[in-house]
């Protein structure tokens, strides 16, 4: 038999739940739709593929539709987050640093563990193997294809890394281009129209390049697909972390906390579709917080005032 003190204490416990249902229920009613806002780090077909299935599965662990918006350039994803039309993005470094100085208040809640055990990369600067550059300062005088001004491998880290050896990128190169995301930077060099590129890379066996001639979009002059060897490295900067996932911080927390537990769990609960984001070659996203970006927004900061002075 229910004492009267069992009763209300069911009782309780049932208005309890009936509030945290209410309470679910208000935050549905202010977000029936959420958008996933991500960097076109590659072309937009590709990119596609990749996020997709991530945004259908923070779907199903939030219990709202997340469209996916594949950002013309880095810092449309930037000003997607401040208007407060993307609840959720995938920045590179350097654009989250450039969101916050910038003032949007988003929060980082989640970044990728590479197989090697790290959670970061590195940037590069490639020639192609058959040309005589062997060292940086045999560009002098050459062309240079960046990625994105808010890119960190193809922008942000090479230009303060050689701005460190005395090297000014604008005067030293007899010409700077933006092609837009990592792959076009690759295919200018690739094609002859560029005579370097600054990329992203993990390791020789992980990185945008290989990445692209497993698709095999990289061709030589005669057709025939382009191979590692064909590729070589000139100049690494120092290990840089990798880009978070963030949330924007006016959401409700319960909110912020569902999307950033389904980020965390993607690898454990759809493994399939998250080696999709990194062909596989990435062990899980794991929590990340926002002091661990403050050198990339020190390096930000300092590139800005180089472009001042300049």
């Amino acid at each position: 038999m229910l004492s009267r003190r069992t009763l209300l204490g069911l009782a309780a416990a049932a208005m309890s739940f009936a509030a945290s249902a209410a309470h679910a229920e208000d935050w549905k009613a202010q977000y029936p739709e959420l958008t996933l806002a991500v960097i076109p780090a590659e072309n937009a077909s590709t990119t596609n593929d990749r996020y997709q299935p991530l945004a259908d599965y923070i779907a199903k662990q939030v219990g709202v539709p997340v469209k996916l918006n594949i950002a013309n350039d880095y810092a449309a994803v930037i000003e997607a987050q401040r208007a407060g039309f993307a609840q959720i993005a995938w920045y590179g470094p350097a654009s989250y640093a450039r969101a916050i100085i910038t003032g949007v208040a988003t929060e980082p809640v989640a970044v990728p563990r590479h197989n090697n055990g790290l959670t970061g990369y590195y940037s590069v600067i490639y020639v192609k193997a058959d040309s005589p550059y062997k060292t940086i300062e045999d560009l002098k005088g050459k062309k240079l294809a960046l990625v994105d001004p808010n890119s960190t491998s193809g922008n942000n880290a090479p230009r303060f890394g050689l701005h460190s050896q005395g090297i000014d990128v604008d005067k030293f190169f007899s010409s700077v281009v933006f092609a837009g995301s990592h792959d076009n930077a690759v295919l200018a060099l690739a094609q002859g129209t560029a005579d370097a590129a600054a990329n992203s890379w993990n390791s020789e066996d992980d990185s945008n390049l290989t990445r692209m001639l497993s698709r095999g979009i990289l061709k030589k002059d005669d057709g025939t697909p382009m191979t590692k060897a064909d590729f070589r490295i000139i100049y690494k900067t120092p290990f840089l972390p990798e880009g978070p996932y963030t949330v924007l911080a006016s959401l409700p927390d319960e909110l912020k906390k569902k999307i950033a537990t389904a980020l965390i769990d993607y690898a454990k609960n759809d493994k399939a579709n998250f080696d999709k984001l990194s062909d596989g070659k990435d062990l899980e996203l794991t929590a990340i917080s926002a002091k661990e970006y403050q050198p990339i927004v020190d390096m930000v900061k300092f590139n800005d005032t180089l472009r001042k002075t300049q």
